[in-house]
């Protein structure tokens, strides 16, 4: 009977991300002057999700409890006398898929850098597109993650600099 809320992120980028994922591994390229590979030649489409909106959807959930019983799905019968417990799952997106390409050409210009673009094919079983329905997060928690894909990628190209600082490159003989 615990009443429980499920966030399912989408893409979620900004400051203090992990270190293998794909804009902290191009931010790194790019500054180094290094190839970056881009799959599905840059194609593909994603969610971007700002880590403060991620934050803030987080905070809102967490005080409203979901009151209403789950809907059993198609699994095997519970036994007489049980319910689901209330249950409710929020998508927490951007709600606009941004094509990969552009996602690297604003980075390019948060970091003042271009990019050498390594066009690849599509990885095996990776999604062409993630898109979030925010609807239900709108709905009952009155919030629509805001941040513009440009504001959150300046944010962590300033916060990638200062933690990693500028690419270390020996001076050319002379």
């Amino acid at each position: 009977g615990l009443p429980t809320t499920g966030l399912r992120f989408f893409t979620v980028y900004g400051p203090w991300g992990r270190p293998d994922m794909a804009l902290s591994l191009f931010a790194r390229a790019i500054v180094d002057g290094e190839p970056i590979k881009v799959f599905n030649h840059g194609h593909m489409l994603r969610d971007f999700t700002y880590v403060d909106d991620v934050v803030e959807a987080i905070l809102r959930a967490v005080d409203v409890v979901p009151h209403q019983r789950g809907v059993p799905d198609s699994g095997p019968a519970l036994p007489t006398g049980l319910t689901h417990a209330p249950y409710r799952v929020f998508n927490v997106g951007g709600g606009a898929p941004v094509r990969l390409g552009d996602f690297i050409t604003q980075l390019e210009e948060a970091l003042g850098r271009s990019a050498t673009r390594e066009l690849m094919p599509i990885q095996p079983g990776e999604a062409q597109v993630t898109h979030a329905d925010v609807s239900g997060l709108e709905r009952e928690l009155q919030f629509r993650p805001s941040t513009p894909l440009k504001e959150g990628l300046r944010a962590f190209v300033s916060w990638f600099l200062h933690y990693y600082g500028p690419a270390q490159r020996p001076s050319p003989p002379t």
